[in-house]
Parts: C-alpha cells; sequence; structure tokens
C-alpha cells in the first residue's frame, strides 16, 4: 500500500473495529478486561501483547486509537495519552528525571508548566537552569555534561515568542540531552519538531486536537522504547492516564483538526495584519507577519503563523479590561484552540502568578491580550476587535 497522506490517517489510522464493523470508532467503557482462563491471565501480565488489555490504567482499545493516530500525525513511533495536558507535561519529565539529573529549560513557559520546572522538579533534588529560549548562547551555556534533558514550548506562551528546536538540539546533542518539546502552539498540523531534533513532543489535547472545548487531554510522543519503557510506568502506576470517553472525543477531533487548524491560521492572519497599525496598540505580535522578530524562524520551522495572535493595548489594564468587556463575539476565557475566538488577560489569569519581575521579563504587560482565534468569519472577527477597540 502507497503511503497514506495526513488527511487520511487522521480519518482512518489506528482504528479498531469490533465484530460488529461499527463506522465510528466504539467506546470501550470497560476498567478491566476477562481472561479466557488463569494461564492467559498470567501470560497477559508477563507479557501483554499488541492487541490485548490489562487495566484502563495501563491502556484500553480506544485510548490506543487515539494513540496510534496521534502519532501518525506527529511522525513518531508511538505516544501514551494522558488526563490533561499539564498531566503529559509533568509525566515525560518525572519519568525521565531523578535526584541529582540537570535540566535546562526556557523561562517563558505556561505558568502550571513553569511551576512544575521551578518548583516541583527541583522538590525532588533534580538542578534547573532557566534561560532566555529564544537566545542559543544562553542554550550553549548553560548545558553541561551532566545535563539530562532541555525542555522548552516551541511557540511560548502568551508571547509567541520561538525557540529553535533545531539549534536547541543541536547544542543538547553535543552534551547527550534529550529534547523535550511542548509544542501546543505550533499544533500537530505544522509540527516537524522530531525532524528538527525533537526527542520527546508534548501536546495538551485539550487544545487544538479537541478543538472544541469538550475535554481535557493531553499525549507524550517519542520512540516506542522511550514511550514503553520509561513513560509509561510512571504514568500506569501514578495514575494519570487518558478516560476511553475522551479518547473517543478527541478521536472525532482529529479527523478535522488539519481543516480547522488551517482555517483557523488564515483567519488569524488576516485578523493581524488588519490590527497592525491601529493606534490604540502599542503592538501587534503574529509570527506570520513580516514584523515579528522570528518570523523567518516561524516560516522555517512551521511554515506558517499559527493559530494565535497578541497585542499590548495602550492604558494598561483598565484599558485591556474595557476593551475584553466591549467584545460582542469574541468571549473571554483562558482556554484556547477553540472552534470560538477566546480573549485572555494573561496577566490576571493563567500567568497570574507569576511575580511583576517574571512577568516584566517575559514581556506580560498589564495590556497584553492573547486572542485564540476560532472558525468565524474572519471580517466579523475584525470588525468585532476594531470596534472593541473604538469603545475603549
Amino acid at each position: 500500500m502507497t503511503t497514506r497522506k495526513t488527511r487520511t490517517n487522521l480519518v482512518h489510522g489506528g482504528t479498531r473495529r469490533s465484530q460488529y464493523g461499527e463506522l465510528s470508532e466504539a467506546i470501550f467503557l470497560t476498567q478491566g478486561f476477562a481472561y479466557p482462563s488463569a494461564e492467559d491471565a498470567e501470560a497477559r501480565f508477563l507479557s501483554a501483547g499488541e492487541d490485548e488489555f490489562i487495566y484502563a490504567r495501563y491502556g484500553n482499545p480506544t485510548v490506543r486509537m487515539f494513540e496510534e493516530r496521534i502519532a501518525l500525525l506527529e511522525g513518531t513511533e508511538d505516544g501514551f495519552a494522558t488526563a490533561s495536558g499539564m498531566a503529559a507535561v509533568n509525566g515525560a519529565l518525572m519519568s525521565m528525571l531523578k535526584a541529582g539529573d540537570h535540566l535546562v529549560s526556557a523561562r517563558a513557559l505556561f505558568g502550571s508548566c513553569l511551576y512544575i520546572v521551578d518548583e516541583i522538579l527541583p522538590r525532588f533534588g533534580v538542578e534547573v537552569t532557566l534561560v532566555d529560549g529564544a537566545d542559543l548562547d544562553q542554550w550553549r551555556d548553560a548545558v553541561r555534561p551532566d545535563t539530562k534533558a532541555v525542555f522548552f514550548e516551541s511557540m511560548s506562551n502568551p508571547t509567541l515568542e520561538l525557540v529553535d528546536i533545531a539549534g536547541v538540539a543541536e547544542i543538547a546533542r553535543g552534551v547527550g540531552a534529550a529534547v523535550i518539546v511542548d509544542n501546543v502552539f505550533s499544533t500537530p498540523v505544522y509540527s516537524d519538531a522530531v525532524a528538527q531534533g525533537a526527542d520527546v513532543v508534548i501536546y495538551s489535547a485539550t487544545k487544538h486536537i479537541d478543538g472544541q472545548g469538550r475535554t481535557l487531554g493531553g499525549v507524550i510522543l517519542g520512540t516506542r522504547e522511550h514511550i514503553r519503557k520509561v513513560v509509561e510506568p510512571y504514568m500506569k502506576h501514578t495514575g494519570g492516564s487518558m478516560s476511553p470517553f475522551t479518547a473517543w472525543v478527541l478521536l472525532k477531533g482529529l479527523e478535522t483538526i488539519d481543516l480547522r487548524v488551517r482555517a483557523q491560521t488564515e483567519s488569524a492572519g488576516h485578523i493581524a495584519e488588519a490590527l497592525e497599525g491601529n493606534t490604540r496598540l502599542s503592538r501587534v505580535i503574529y509570527p506570520g507577519l513580516e514584523s515579528h522578530a522570528q518570523h523567518d524562524l516561524a516560516l522555517r520551522q512551521m511554515g506558517a503563523g499559527g493559530t494565535m495572535l497578541a497585542f499590548e493595548i495602550s492604558g494598561g489594564k483598565e484599558a485591556a479590561f474595557r476593551f475584553m468587556n466591549a467584545l460582542e463575539i469574541v468571549l473571554i476565557s483562558n482556554n484556547l484552540g477553540d472552534a470560538k475566538t477566546i480573549a485572555t488577560h494573561p496577566a490576571t489569569t493563567t500567568h497570574q502568578r507569576l511575580s511583576q519581575e517574571m512577568k516584566d521579563a517575559l514581556g506580560i504587560s498589564d495590556g497584553l491580550i492573547r486572542l485564540s482565534v476560532g472558525l468565524e468569519d474572519a471580517e466579523d472577527l475584525i470588525g468585532d476587535l476594531e470596534q472593541a477597540l473604538a469603545a475603549m
């Protein structure tokens, strides 16, 4: 059979059909599995086959379909599905690191990710060095012969700063460190992270993979050996596994993710162009704009600008709140990657717990708005944003 294209894999990849021949994937809502005999139970616990299951915390047919399908999209050998995106981040890091290990991480991270690397890992004896992710010289200076791994968001939340995956991977390989990439903002549609040197790729499936605000989920992707021998033992014993129902919802999301994300990206580009130059904004941040400092890297690494943009409103928090409260189509929330366009004020929500010094260092001002572009008509969204800016 010829190699199937991405959209075909997103509809058919990993499908397991029961004897009933169901068209839509079945939800196996079961926590356990029965064995034909005691001998079969013993054999399965010794070594479960590719399509044999023991307990839902270890694996499940519906969950396995999702893992195989997202691995096909990402271009990895395997994946382990988790209960949330943060379970994936925690699992990817904690399964690999131990007391005495050294981790180098970009400091521009989602608040909960920063909490793990800055507070939880050091608690267990892992030494962490934080760097400016966009500065390759800082990565070179930070890695050491005993560095176990490097970790970063390929596009940071919320200021859309890119990290050069290939550049950091080359530095990490020089000391034998694993490259762990949180690729949520880049999305699996535009990801080429593995080809660029990533060893482990993490997604919050809550975002673009579901894409419709229905459920929490995450996934850790990598080689089969790493997923099954490093990640799976940690995840199955600590309980961060994905539920079968969640996996089924995410399978439905994968069927349309390519169509959705490309449409959202097209709209995001139109919106960014329309907002650039607006006198009420001190800056517009979108990797697809030539004015973005890393525009060339974005096109080289992703091939597109993505579904997210940010802009800074002159007048600080008061002006930002007036703008948000005047929106009529765009919703105020803290999620992203949704079919609905969402405005977020990071300084008071997703990144509220950061010190003012850290916010300043990351460029998270009181006037900064993060916009996750949905599937509405781009002209309607531009009209809503412009009337809200005028209403300030």
